[in-house]
């Protein structure tokens, strides 16, 4: 499989672009990639130099938690952070739109998933521009303020973030599932039918429903705008799940195989020199 098919090198069309793809034994793929990426995350712990960011956009429905933790579930509890951004808290608000991101970062060693992430700032906050005014913004006192160049400016922001948590050491991978609008019709269906799927289901799914055409419009100008080699977009059919978790695992695991300098350390040559003395003394205790 060529991982490159789903890198987004050039502007893509959404509506052009495929939903769907089915991958033979897909699941018993991903256990097999599951475990080998489980094992190099531990060396990436050892190593300490490299930490990496897994970014998880996509419509509600299209597979993002079921995702996480398939893809993951292999991982030992200590490399491992997922953070969900929700509505910003009071908090949150005080500061930039980044700020509660940057704080989230994984350390060198570590991954962290972002389940949503900050590109809700130029997704939910585009679609629905009021929401901008509760970050209490200088200069913005309406609506009418949040204009194209305030968008413009967000991105090259995003972007500046990006491109200096790269240059400092993090590994991004950013992924946009891409899903289709019968098949989130379809998931809704299923949360509703199906008794312990209901909690999962909220009226404002439906509202948001209705603006899928604004939001694809969006996603669309944000990947174009912000996939960068040190911090490419993906986007990934996600009207089947297995094949989709396989693709996810599959293009980190791949990337993440071409750092040729993940190793674990050496033993420092002081302590290395006395290994058998120290076998000896445990041995004789």
């Amino acid at each position: 499989m060529n991982i490159d098919h789903y890198k987004v090198t050039s502007n893509i069309t959404l509506k052009n672009s495929q939903t769907k793809v089915v991958i033979d034994d897909a699941e018993k793929e991903l256990k097999k990639v599951r475990k080998k990426l489980g094992k190099l995350q531990d060396t990436l712990y050892a190593h300490g130099k490299y930490a990496v960011l897994v970014c998880l956009q996509g419509m509600d429905t299209a597979g993002k938690d079921s995702l996480i933790r398939e893809v993951f579930k292999g991982f030992n509890s200590r490399g491992v952070v997922v953070h969900s951004f929700k509505v910003p808290t009071e908090l949150e608000l005080k500061h930039d739109f980044i700020w509660r991101h940057y704080i989230a970062l994984p350390a060198r060693g570590k991954f962290g998933v972002f389940n949503r992430t900050h590109y809700e700032n130029v997704l939910v906050t585009r679609v629905h521009p009021e929401y901008v005014l509760g970050e209490n913004l200088p200069n913005i006192h309406s609506v009418n303020d949040v204009d194209a160049a305030f968008w413009d400016r967000r991105f090259e922001q995003i972007n500046n973030f990006e491109k200096h948590v790269a240059q400092n050491g993090t590994l991004i991978f950013k992924f946009f599932l891409n899903l289709s609008k019968k098949e989130q019709k379809d998931r809704l269906l299923r949360r509703l039918n199906k008794k312990e799927k209901n909690w999962k289901f909220s009226p404002g799914d439906l509202k948001e429903r209705k603006l899928w055409d604004k939001y694809q419009v969006c996603y669309e100008e944000a990947i174009n705008k912000t996939s960068k080699p040190h911090a490419p977009w993906y986007a990934i059919p996600a009207d089947d799940k297995p094949s989709a978790r396989y693709l996810v695992a599959k293009i980190i695991y791949d990337t993440l195989k071409q750092f040729d300098d993940i190793q674990e350390p050496e033993l420092d040559e002081a302590v290395k020199v006395h290994l058998e003395e120290y076998k000896k003394e445990l041995n004789n205790e």
